[in-house]
């Protein structure tokens, strides 16, 4: 595979504005699609922010907002990910949407693990699947937060042939150690590239770390943005995914066996 041009956005996400956080997002899309990126990464939930009482009435307002990320995708030619409240029926769920470079959706994850300790299971549905998507970039596996703490679940998605994995999040300051350590940790034991974006800013009394990060399959930090609203950018070099790979062949010295309880 050709190298790939790469760009996660840290957005300040203001709750229950829509229409400020999708300016917000526009502005950058269209600056990183000036410099040539051909995937982009948005936090979680950047659209609505977490208002649970609200989150019925906000979730109306994804498939407008799906509507002009897709013809922001197609006017860049990129793929664009990010994560909303999805209403389904009677259940709502925290869903990243893979849209790709015809402005269509090539893809849907609904989170499957809940942060228990926030009451999300009380708002939201659990996803029942795990997702890598078929790209132009190639196979890409997604995560939304909390997801990022069971290894279990970004080893299917490697397994699966994901050598991207996407971490949408809204990780807080207090745990920001956590953040980077974890996404090293899945880059380096799954031998892919990991793009994290987090968002920033303060809701009340909690502050989010940001820190979005751009990772190396050997755990190194290629972008970082710190804790400022922004983007961030790096090429992703599959030769050397492969080179590691080669030189360390975890995927072919499992033994699926012996890890039977």
């Amino acid at each position: 595979m050709k190298p790939l041009h790469a760009g996660v956005i840290q957005l300040d996400v203001r709750s229950g504005d829509v229409y400020a956080n999708l300016k917000k997002a526009r502005e950058h899309i269209k600056r990183l699609a000036d410099s040539g990126v051909r995937v982009m990464v948005l936090p979680e939930m950047w659209s609505t922010g977490f208002v649970n009482e609200d989150t019925d009435r906000l979730s109306q307002s994804t498939p407008g907002v799906l509507d002009e990320i897709s013809r922001l995708a197609e006017k860049a030619h990129a793929i664009i990910i990010g994560s909303f409240p999805e209403k389904i029926g009677a259940r709502i769920f925290n869903t990243a949407y893979v849209i790709d470079e015809q402005g269509t959706i090539c893809a849907t994850y609904q989170k499957i693990h809940l942060f228990s300790p926030t009451d999300e299971h009380r708002w939201f549905h659990r996803g029942q699947r795990s997702v890598v998507c078929l790209t132009s970039a190639g196979p890409v596996g997604l995560l939304i937060c909390y997801d990022l703490r069971f290894p279990e679940l970004c080893r299917l998605l490697a397994l699966k042939g994901a050598r991207i994995l996407i971490v949408m999040a809204q990780w807080p300051a207090v745990r920001a150690s956590h953040w980077e350590t974890l996404l090293a940790a899945r880059a380096i034991e799954n031998q892919v590239f990991v793009l994290g974006a987090n968002r920033c800013g303060q809701d009340n009394d909690l502050v989010y770390a940001g820190n979005s990060l751009i990772m190396s399959p050997y755990g190194e930090t290629l972008a970082r943005i710190g804790k400022r609203q922004g983007s961030i950018t790096a090429v992703l070099d599959f030769d050397l995914l492969e080179q590691f790979r080669k030189t360390i062949p975890c995927f072919k010295e499992r033994v699926p066996e012996a890890y039977a309880q």
